[in-house]
């Protein structure tokens, strides 16, 4: 049988800073993220079953990617808990505000290694992850491959 991949794109608004950073980024500050999710499998062949044809129904991969992704981070703060922002984040909650304190440098890059965890784990068994592309700006973007982590 033939794979098919299938992909599905989510918005998000988040804030983050990147602790000890060089530049302007190391302040607070906000992107419109678009985040690509591509998955593969083999679409099921089964007249009986009520997703046949579908190598994984676009609604269920939203209900993952929303669940996992979409709904913890939009429109929070994202800062580092290994990092003194840890405090700053410790503020802000005090004022009602959405953070999460992730264990890492919260790039684009890293925020795609977690989010490339959470999804997978929550795939069906016959479907696997096949990448991520993850836009900060519109002209900035960065990708995570399966086959790159081998």
């Amino acid at each position: 049988m033939n794979k098919i991949r299938i992909t599905k794109h989510f918005d998000f608004e988040t804030a983050h800073a990147l602790y000890g950073y060089d530049g302007k980024c190391k302040n607070i500050h906000g992107h419109s993220y678009h985040l690509h999710v591509t998955v593969i499998g083999i679409p099921i062949d089964d007249d009986q079953h009520p997703k046949n044809g579908m190598v994984m129904d676009f609604g269920d991969l939203k209900v993952i990617v929303k669940n996992e992704i979409v709904d913890k981070f939009d429109h929070a703060v994202v800062l580092n808990e290994n990092s003194p922002h840890r405090e700053l984040a410790h503020t802000i909650n005090d004022h009602s505000h959405n953070v999460v304190l992730v264990p890492y440098q919260p790039t684009s890059e890293n925020m795609l290694l977690d989010f490339s965890v959470k999804i997978q784990k929550q795939l069906p068994q016959n479907v696997l992850l096949h990448s991520l592309k993850l836009y900060e700006t519109a002209n900035s973007y960065a990708e995570w491959h399966a086959d790159d982590q081998h």
